[in-house]
């Protein structure tokens, strides 16, 4: 299901223009503090009316200013998670999720209450009031109350913000199922790089309230002159690998593309898995001559495709192996010493340990 939006909004002294359609299962709204993102959730939950524009949810207009429709929020049927779970305190998880059943009609309700406990797994949490529940369990129990409403849409704005990286951890495999095993939209708001590389389809990026740029995931994110300048250092690329091997002696998972095999800290998934590896551009080393003898185990070669040199001490070189596009950030004195330049062959240099922590591999988006 697509959603198409195309709004604007005057909020004070502040500006919101939005233009972008998301045909993917989750579409991430990123941006830094005060750029539009919840503003423009709100706008399409129905909290607030637009001064003029459209939004539509596969064949349902929500929205359409010139034809002076405005569906009100009750009959949008959208789910939306909040960065606080806002879970009734007086009722138990059971009776929180059986709440979100009376806001769809009886004709249009499919979600299934035990599927949906199986798929968050809070199967053992039913009788817990909240006050007994960690915060990634109760923002799973906010996303069950959210399905169990029959939602056409979910919005989720910053869902792990007040999460510490533990909890995130916990929760973040279950978005990823919501994505994959329902035929849910997504609107997902987000200020992390990590976040969305490992949850998105499309990426929408904003600042000042306009839209910089929306697309693919790894189009848009490799956009790295967009990103805040908090996330710079998580810049990097997105790329699709398939598992080919295990290696339990050594707790490792061989990958394939094109451009050369690699190996991760180990993956569980089986051989022939897609999945999608963000590789940072702070974590690839570059060499002129094949190394060897080095602890490495990832050594790719590549093909120089661009360099920006920018106005600091660092560099960005863009570099092309097989059908991949990466990226390595030297310093402007390596740029010289090395006297790299486009066109030239270059080894990518690449440590298994980068992988564990702030860049990992995921389920493709796209895989079942």
């Amino acid at each position: 299901m697509t959603i198409s939006v195309d709004l604007k909004k005057r909020l004070g002294s502040f500006t919101l223009e939005a233009t972008f359609a998301g045909s993917g299962a989750l579409t991430a709204l990123f941006g830094q503090s005060g750029s539009g993102k919840t503003s423009l959730v709100n706008l399409i939950a129905g909290l607030t009316k637009p001064d003029q524009g459209r939004i539509v949810v596969g064949d349902t207009v929500l929205v359409d200013t010139t034809k002076r429709i405005f569906l009100p929020p009750h009959k949008r049927r959208i789910g939306y998670v909040f960065q606080d779970a806002r879970l009734f305190p007086h009722l138990t998880v059971s009776q929180n999720l059986r709440y979100g059943r009376w806001f769809a009609p009886k004709v249009e309700r499919y979600a299934d209450i035990d599927g949906v406990v199986e798929l968050l797994g809070i199967g053992h949490l039913l009788q817990r009031r909240p006050d007994a529940l960690s915060g990634g369990e109760k923002q799973r129990v906010a996303i069950g109350r959210a399905l169990i409403a029959s939602p056409r849409l979910m919005l989720m704005d910053e869902p792990l913000a007040a999460l510490d990286d533990a909890r995130k951890a916990e929760i973040l495999p279950y978005i990823e199922r919501l994505r994959d095993e329902t035929k849910i939209p997504i609107i997902y708001v987000s200020h992390s790089v990590a976040e969305v590389a490992r949850l998105a389809n499309d990426v929408v990026i904003l600042s000042g309230g306009r839209v910089l740029s929306h697309g693919l995931a790894a189009d848009v994110l490799a956009r790295h002159d967009l990103l805040p300048a908090s996330e710079k250092a998580e810049a990097g690329a997105l790329i699709q690998l398939v598992v080919a091997e295990q290696e339990p002696p050594y707790g490792l998972t061989v990958l394939r593309s094109k451009g050369g095999e690699w190996r991760l800290p180990r993956i569980e998934a089986a051989t022939g898995t897609k999945v999608r590896v963000r590789v940072r551009a702070r974590d690839v080393m570059l060499a002129t001559e094949k190394p060897s003898g080095i602890s490495a185990l990832n050594v790719l070669e590549g093909v120089v495709a661009g360099i920006d040199t920018g106005d600091g001490p660092d560099v960005l070189v863009t570099l092309v192996c097989g059908d991949d596009r990466l990226f390595s950030r030297i310093t402007r004195r390596s740029l010289e010493t090395m006297a790299l330049r486009t066109g030239q062959r270059l080894y990518l240099v690449i440590k298994a340990v980068s992988f564990e922590g702030g860049a990992a591999a995921f389920r493709h988006p796209a895989a079942g």
